[in-house]
């Protein structure tokens, strides 16, 4: 019985052996069976369905009438999936036909068994019409976003471009780089199928948010054919305008030459890309005067009374300074510096009246080679040597004084002339009006960046610049305009130039004008410069300024100082008026 006990469990321990092994084979069987599937549908999701990104369209971009300057159009690209296609033969027929292209060119692009291959990008929406109507199954039309400008070269340097392409699309230059998340609203990731038959979601991506600009696109054409004008008569080879309302920062004209049209960007140079109004530095001349002038009354250090003897040449740190007549011109009082614009009284203002702390304290005040802070892309700082620096001498302080041996941009010279008209504030410059976004309205908020002199100062400083230009002898008088009552003052720099015998040009000069009108409650402040001319800027950018004013106020609706008088006298608020 034991013997048989032993058999029988043997036996079983046999049986239950095989069956032990049988299951694990059966569940490593299974759970093949589960990698093998899930590794087949993988494939076929990888084969079939492609994730694509959901591009937004871009916001648009307005002037402040809400006249389109940036707006958004579609071109297409045409796509087949080859394994989709029998009769590859007459789909390419049928496709050379509608593509306008090569039969047997796009016969080998399809003859394979490709998931997907691009034939055609970018086609226009008429091409992509005729190629949805053929109705071959794996034939595909993809829309593709292109940025246009309507308005051409209009402001181009003000609002930028659009380059590159999918992930890479991006804003550059202006408005459209500085505000580029603004504008290029979320990219969206969405599963794409190819399976025949199998619906796609039609998601779209929330559009990015539409910009106001301050720019008023009759105004900016009025400065660009003007400055076009000014070049042209002048002999000039680039130059520069702003118009700005000097109450609030607002700007709203800026033009610079030469520029480019934004539509065909890839081929413009790169110095036509670029907003010489903000990029470019520039050694600006006696314009400057004005801010040594506003300096030297806010310091104390002198009073409108203040006379000095003015005699050529005036050495300082063993550079001689010369007037612009190179003459000396006797005993000379504050107006006078700024009506003959006399490079020595300057001098005498820096060296003898205020010296090297509170001169320069003065032009940290003003902001002078710092930005302004303008919500464009590229602006740069400027350039102003210090006491300390490596490579600043004695004589600098007496340049310095006319603007010579420092540089700074075409629109920081504006928002010091700013300071002189808005009261001693200088007011934040601005390009962006309000944004858009879907319902909701978010204005921009004027705001003042500095206040570096009075009230009083800042009077004082105006009064003697409308005589510059009112004066029968005064360096402005050709920037008059009949019937308003302009503060302004003239600029001729002299040009670096490492290789010349003194460090400058001898034969060219910048020219610049800047004023303000009218003059006791201004509505808006002009800078004009004219680069490389041969005459002086009293000669040019001068007349150009008046030329510009006449046809400026007209569009702005200023009135003129006789119509102000009589609404004062009607018991109106002439303050009320304004302007743009």
């Amino acid at each position: 019985m034991k013997a048989t006990f032993n058999r029988r469990l043997s036996l079983l321990t046999v049986t239950l052996i095989v069956i032990g092994m049988l299951l694990l084979g059966r569940l490593a069987s299974f759970q093949f069976d589960l990698d093998t599937a899930s590794y087949l549908q993988n494939s076929a999701s990888n084969s079939y369905r492609q994730l694509r990104d959901l591009i937004p369209d871009r916001g648009r971009i307005f002037d402040r009438n809400m006249e389109l300057l940036a707006g958004n159009t579609m071109e297409y690209g045409i796509g087949v999936s080859p394994r989709l296609i029998i009769n590859k033969a007459k789909v390419a027929h049928d496709l050379a036909v509608a593509l306008g292209d090569d039969e047997r060119h796009i016969f080998d692009a399809i003859d394979n068994d490709k998931v997907y291959v691009l034939l055609a990008r970018p086609v226009s929406g008429e091409v992509a019409q005729k190629v949805a109507r053929l109705g071959y199954l794996g034939v595909v039309t993809e829309p593709i976003p292109k940025r246009i400008y309507p308005q051409g070269s209009l402001a181009a340097q003000v609002i930028g471009f659009v380059g590159g392409d999918g992930d890479s699309r991006r804003g550059y230059v202006g408005v459209e780089g500085a505000y580029n998340n603004l504008l290029a609203g979320q990219v969206r990731v969405q599963t794409n199928s190819q399976i025949p038959f199998e619906v796609n979601p039609g998601d779209v991506a929330p559009a990015g948010q539409d910009i106001v600009l301050t720019i008023d696109r009759s105004i900016q054409y009025l400065a660009e054919t003007e400055l076009q004008d000014a070049i042209t008569k002048y002999g000039a080879v680039s130059g520069s305008i702003i118009i700005m309302d000097p109450r609030n920062g607002e700007i709203l004209a800026m033009a610079s030459y030469p520029n480019f049209d934004p539509n065909a960007y890839y081929k413009a140079a790169p110095e036509e890309m670029k907003n010489a109004a903000v990029s470019d530095i520039y050694e600006p001349g006696s314009v400057f005067k004005i801010v040594t002038a506003a300096v030297a009354l806010q310091s104390g250090s002198v009073t409108p009374d203040w006379t000095y003897y003015d005699s050529s040449p005036y050495t300082v740190g063993g550079r001689a300074i010369y007037n612009w007549d190179r003459a000396g011109h006797g005993s000379q009082n504050f107006v006078d510096v700024l009506v003959h614009s006399w490079n020595i009284g300057t001098s005498h203002l820096s060296v003898e009246a205020m010296g090297p702390k509170v001169f320069y304290k003065g032009l940290q005040d003003f902001g002078v080679a710092t930005k302004t802070g303008i919500d464009l892309e590229g602006e740069e700082n400027g350039i102003l040597k210090r006491p300390g620096d490596t490579y600043w001498s004695d004589s600098d302080l007496a340049t310095n004084s006319f603007g010579q041996g420092l540089s700074i941009t075409a629109l920081q010279m504006l928002a010091f002339t700013n300071v002189i008209a808005n009261n001693g504030q200088m007011m934040q410059p601005h390009v962006r009006l309000k944004t858009i976004d879907g319902d909701r309205v978010i204005k921009a908020i004027p705001s003042a960046v500095r206040t570096p002199i009075s009230a009083d100062v800042a009077h004082t400083i105006r009064d003697i610049m409308i005589k510059v230009v009112n004066d029968p002898a005064g360096e402005g008088k050709n920037a008059r305009v009949p019937g308003y009552t302009v503060a302004g003052k003239t600029g001729t720099a002299q040009i670096a130039c490492p290789t010349c015998p003194e460090g400058y040009e001898t034969a060219f000069q910048n020219a610049t004008f800047v004023g303000f009108l009218p003059a006791d409650e201004p509505r808006v402040s002009i800078l004009i410069k004219l680069d490389k001319v041969s005459q002086f800027a009293s000669q040019t950018a001068a007349p150009a300024f008046a030329k510009l004013v006449k046809r400026l106020v007209v569009i702005m609706g200023i009135p003129t100082d006789e119509q102000r008088r009589q609404l004062r006298a009607q018991g109106g608020n002439t303050a009320l008026i304004a302007g743009r």
